[in-house]
């Protein structure tokens, strides 16, 4: 389990400056190259220090400042690196770091200011501001060497401060999410889903490439961990859920018992081995006659821990589910597209099995029902309930991770949830008109070849998606 997912984002500060110019200025009233980049820095560091940790604060003028840099930056192990000269400055600094920082993602800046502070250069205090104002000449001096050495995982931005601001706030989250995925664990409980092979993943690319661990967890110790489950926790949690939904007429007390104590173990068994993506196979067969059900509630123990359970063993849609959780701290809902409803431009889609219904402003749109699906099933606890959702109304972002061929694809785009009754018995579910027609969306992603899992969060997450592929090397399709 990743304790600092919860965390903001450590950025390490590479400001380069010119050692030639450094003493120039002595005695004039606007101070030393040295004194003015030093305002330039504190400014810097006071637009950024509420919303980001900060490593190395200090102007870089050497190979001696450069190589103290990288020890801090890996030392503390920085989400990314912003790199800003501040002024023209020889290059022999900017090129070790490139040659020598370990694999770090490195947002590359250049602030365009509104107005320069002199009139001529004739005046050597306007001359020194003169100087100072280079950074242009300085960035296009040092993204040379970016190619030439083959720098990865480095994006280059420009814009005057307010907009570097803000794309650097968004490199943050795109990084911080990176840096978590790379001490996070996948727990695939108990197997890969045989009917849809699709869905597949490579562990040992997915380690490498985007860096959870995965851990196979079998039936029987989910079985154990049931076996573990108090009455009293059982009964509370029964009762939390009575108190906040309705419970349709047809449910079995018997069966709502084992649902419950079923939830319960799943999400202690997720805490207890450390697990930040459950990803449940609950079609298995295997899984029906050990249990006698699938666990389908959505304990508070997933929140607290801001980890994600999502359901048929698909790795990546819940490695989706978990980075659009840790981009946006909101609920996020796993769905499959149905069918679609060409006279509206709308689809259904939804998703049988465990889903987050425990945002605190839709608990109205939760009802506990029969798991109809399988109520004729010939399992001990058929028809088990679970709880029934409507998704939320309203504009959300709809998105995917898929493998193909060792490299990795994310389709993003996004859809309005629509009011409305509950209509798909078994499925949590809602009815969406999607921001392009819906038969250009759908044949669009069938043309880029991927499954039919997709995460559903409130709100616009396509920018900090783009960002996080770039970084990440995916490739991304967004579908306005």
């Amino acid at each position: 389990m990743n304790s600092k997912k919860f965390e903001r984002a450590k950025a390490g500060l590479l400001l380069i400056a010119s050692p030639r110019f450094k003493d120039l200025g002595a005695g004039l009233s606007r101070g030393t190259y040295h004194e003015r980049k030093l305002k330039d820095v504190e400014a810097i560091v006071a637009s950024l220090e509420g919303s980001l940790d900060l490593v190395n604060k200090e102007i870089i003028y050497d190979n001696k400042d450069m190589e103290k840099a990288m020890h801090l930056f890996f030392t503390e192990k920085v989400d990314f690196i912003i790199a800003n000269f501040l002024s023209w400055s020889e290059d022999f600094a900017w090129i070790r770091f490139l040659r020598d920082m370990p694999d770090t993602p490195i947002l590359f800046v250049n602030v365009a200011v509104d107005k320069v502070s002199f009139h001529d250069t004739l005046d050597e205090d306007d001359f020194i501001d003169y100087l100072c104002a280079g950074t242009l000449v300085g960035s296009l001096e040092g993204s040379g060497s970016i190619p030439r050495i083959g720098r990865e995982r480095l994006t280059t931005v420009m814009g005057t401060k307010e907009e570097i601001h803000e794309k650097i706030l968004l490199y943050a989250k795109a990084a911080r999410v990176r840096s978590i995925l790379r001490n996070s664990t996948v727990g695939l409980l108990a197997n890969y889903n045989e009917a849809m092979w699709s869905t597949y993943m490579d562990p040992y690319n997915l380690f490498v490439r985007i860096g959870p661990e995965l851990r196979f967890i079998t039936y029987t110790a989910l079985v154990e961990e049931t076996n573990n489950v108090t009455d009293e926790e059982i009964q509370s949690y029964k009762k939390e859920l009575e108190k906040s939904h309705p419970v349709m007429a047809d449910v079995e007390e018997e069966k709502f018992y084992a649902a419950v104590r079923g939830s319960i173990a799943l999400a202690k068994l997720t805490e207890r081995l450390g697990i930040d993506v459950m990803v449940f196979n609950d079609i298995d067969v295997a899984m029906f006659e050990l249990m006698g059900h699938r666990p389908s509630f959505y304990p508070a123990i997933y929140e607290r821990l801001k980890s994600v359970l999502v359901p048929e063993a698909d790795i990546g849609a819940g490695l989706i589910t978990y980075i659009l959780k840790l981009m946006s701290g909101k609920r996020v809902n796993f769905i499959e597209p149905f069918h679609i409803e060409a006279e509206q431009g709308t689809f259904a889609a939804g998703h049988a099995g465990p889903n987050d219904h425990t945002d605190p402003d839709f608990q109205k749109n939760v009802v506990i029902s029969r798991d109809v699906r399988f109520a004729k099933t010939k399992y001990k606890y058929a028809g088990a309930p679970f709880a029934w959702y409507r998704i939320s109304a309203g504009r959300k972002t709809m998105a995917q991770l898929i493998e193909t061929n060792g490299k990795y694809k994310i389709v993003s785009t996004l859809v309005d949830s629509l009011e409305g009754e509950h209509l798909l018995a078994t499925y949590s579910h809602s009815i969406f008109k999607p921001v392009v027609p819906v038969k250009e969306l759908f044949e669009r992603i069938l043309k880029i070849g991927t499954t039919q899992h997709f995460a559903l969060v409130d709100g616009d997450y396509r920018e900090e998606l783009s960002v996080f592929a770039e970084i990440m090397g995916f490739e991304y399709y967004q579908i306005d």
